[in-house]
C-alpha cells in the first residue's frame, strides 16, 4: 500500500503519489510527461504531446453539459528540486519519500513538489472520472515553468476550444488569484584571471538559512547565501590578504538560496586577523537576523598552509565589487496594493569557474518599464567592471481582468459552500497565466490552490485536508452551467 493510500479524496492523492514517485525536475520532465499521455492514452482521451514534453488532454463534456463553454484545467509538470545536505535522494534517478504528519503531508529531506503536482494530480482525477459533471475539460500541462516558464511559452494551444482558464499552482486557500507580477532571468558573466597563491587554506560557508520562493516570500526579510557569503568576503578583502579559490551557491534563480561556500588563500600573517573577522561576522550577521534566521551560520574550517590557483588581485576587486554593488531583495512596494511587492530580484546561483564569476537573477514586475530598468541597472554596473549580461526566460504580468465571468462563478460558488467570500489576490510570484493569456484571445483565468507551506524548500508541507475541500470546490465549479 503507498504511503497515501487511506487519504482522501482518494484519487486525488493517488495520482499526487504516483506523480512524487515519478523524477520530475525542471528540464527532466519526459518521464512524466510520458506518464501523462500513457494516461490519456489508457482513458481512450484526445492527447497532444509536444518536442518539450508539454501535454494537453481533452475530455468531452458530459450528457447536458455539451453547451457549456470548455474549461481549461491547468498546472506544470516539473518541480523544484532542494535537499538537506546529507539526503542521498537522486532527483533524475529517485521518486520522493513521502510522509504524512498529521494533516501534512511532506518528503524526507527533500522538497516535496506540491508546486506543482498536485495540480497535476487533481486534473488527472477530473479526467479519470466516471461520475463527475462537467464541460468539455483541457488540461494543459506545461514543461520547465519553475526556470524560466519555457513550456508555457512555446506550447501550441491551437487545438483548444475553451478561453476560461482554472490555473492549480496557488498555495493558499481561500484566495482567488487574478493577477501576477513578470519577470525574467539575468545572466551576468565577469570574466576573471588566476595565479598560484601561497598561504593559510580556509573552507568558508553561509548554512542554515531558510531559503524559499523569490516571488511569495521576498517580502519575509530572510537573507540570501549568496549576498551574506559576498558580505562576508569584502570584508575579508577589505581587511586581511587573501583570495578567492573557488566559490558556489544556490540551485535555482527563482528560489532563495540557503547556503553558499567559498575557499580562500589567506596570507599566512594574517590568518589570525582572519579568523578573527570571521567570528565578528557570525556574530553580527546572526543578530541582525536574530528573529527571520534564527539558524544562521557561518562556518569556516582552516586546511593547513598550501598552494592553490586563486584570484588575481584585479578579479578579486572586481569580484566581490560586483557582487555587493549590485542590488538585491525588494526593490519597490506597489503604490496601487497595499502590502504588494512590485519590483524585485533575487541572486539565486552563484558560482566562479576557470574564466567567469557567474551570477543568475530572477527579476520581478508587475510594471514592465520597472523591470526592464532594474536589468539596466544590473546591465551598467556590470559593464562597467568588465563583465556582461543577458536576459532569457521573459514572460509577461498577468493583469486584472474587471470583467471576469470565471472569477464571478468562483466567488458565488466558494459563498455558496462556505458562507463567506473569498479572498481576491494579486501575488508577486510568476504564474503561467499572463504567457497563455498572449496565447489565446480573450482569456478569462484565476489561479488557486490548497494550502502549502515552505514551497521551494526542504520544509514544503501540503495540507491534506485543504486539499480535500479544494477538490470539493473544484468538482462544484466544474458543475456549473453558466
Amino acid at each position: 500500500m503507498g504511503v497515501l493510500s487511506n487519504l482522501e479524496p482518494k484519487e486525488v492523492f493517488g495520482y499526487f503519489e504516483e506523480i512524487c514517485g515519478i523524477p520530475h525536475p525542471s528540464y527532466k520532465e519526459k518521464k512524466l510527461s510520458d506518464f501523462c499521455v500513457a494516461f490519456a492514452q489508457n482513458k481512450g482521451l484526445e492527447v497532444h504531446q509536444d518536442t518539450l514534453g508539454n501535454v494537453i488532454i481533452v475530455k468531452e463534456a458530459t450528457a447536458g453539459y455539451e453547451s457549456v463553454e470548455p474549461l481549461i484545467l491547468q498546472g506544470h509538470l516539473d518541480m523544484v528540486c532542494e535537499k538537506e545536505p546529507d539526503c542521498d535522494l537522486d532527483f533524475e534517478k529517485d521518486g520522493l519519500r513521502l510522509l504524512v504528519e498529521g494533516d501534512y503531508i511532506t518528503a524526507q529531506g527533500t522538497t516535496l513538489g506540491g508546486d506543482d503536482g498536485i495540480a497535476i494530480a487533481m486534473a488527472l482525477a477530473v479526467l479519470a472520472s466516471d461520475t463527475l459533471e462537467h464541460p468539455r475539460i483541457e488540461a494543459v500541462f506545461t514543461v520547465s515553468e519553475e526556470v524560466g516558464m519555457e513550456g508555457a511559452s512555446s506550447i501550441d494551444l491551437s487545438c483548444l476550444k475553451g478561453h476560461k482558464l482554472l490555473n492549480l499552482d496557488s498555495e493558499d486557500e481561500g484566495y482567488l488569484l487574478t493577477s501576477c507580477a513578470g519577470g525574467c532571468r539575468a545572466n551576468i558573466f565577469l570574466p576573471v584571471a588566476y595565479e598560484m597563491k601561497k598561504g593559510r587554506l580556509y573552507d568558508i560557508s553561509v548554512e542554515g538559512l531558510t531559503g524559499g520562493h523569490s516571488g511569495v516570500e521576498i517580502d519575509k526579510g530572510r537573507a540570501n547565501s549568496n549576498l551574506t557569503l559576498g558580505r562576508v568576503l569584502m570584508t575579508l578583502e577589505s581587511q586581511v590578504n587573501c583570495s578567492i579559490a573557488s566559490m558556489r551557491g544556490g540551485l535555482k534563480d527563482n528560489a532563495i538560496p540557503r547556503e553558499a561556500s567559498a575557499s580562500l588563500v589567506v596570507d599566512g600573517e594574517d590568518a589570525q586577523a582572519a579568523e578573527a573577522l570571521l567570528q565578528e561576522l557570525d556574530t553580527v550577521i546572526r543578530k541582525e537576523y536574530a528573529v527571520t534566521e534564527p539558524n544562521l551560520r557561518i562556518v569556516w574550517k582552516s586546511k593547513g598552509e598550501g598552494e592553490v590557483s586563486a584570484l588575481t588581485g584585479d578579479s578579486l576587486k572586481r569580484t566581490v565589487t560586483l557582487l555587493n554593488l549590485l542590488p538585491g531583495g525588494i526593490q519597490s512596494m506597489s503604490a496601487n496594493i497595499k502590502g504588494l511587492v512590485e519590483t524585485s530580484l533575487n541572486l539565486g546561483i552563484l558560482s566562479l569557474d576557470d574564466t567567469n564569476l557567474e551570477m543568475h537573477y530572477a527579476v520581478r514586475s508587475s510594471v514592465q518599464s520597472a523591470r526592464d530598468f532594474l536589468v539596466d541597472k544590473l546591465r551598467n554596473l556590470t559593464e562597467t567592471l568588465g563583465g556582461s549580461l543577458s536576459v532569457e526566460g521573459s514572460y509577461p504580468a498577468w493583469e486584472y481582468r474587471k470583467d471576469s465571468v470565471l472569477r464571478d462563478t468562483m466567488i458565488r460558488v466558494y459563498q455558496k459552500m462556505y458562507g463567506k467570500e473569498p479572498v481576491i489576490q494579486a501575488i508577486h510570484a510568476g504564474v503561467e497565466c499572463g504567457l497563455l493569456a498572449d496565447k489565446i484571445d480573450n482569456l478569462d483565468a484565476v489561479s488557486i490552490g490548497p494550502d502549502m507551506v515552505g514551497i521551494h524548500t526542504t520544509e514544503e508541507r501540503l495540507s491534506i485536508s485543504s486539499t480535500r475541500r479544494v477538490w470539493e470546490y473544484v468538482t462544484e465549479v466544474l458543475r456549473q452551467k453558466a
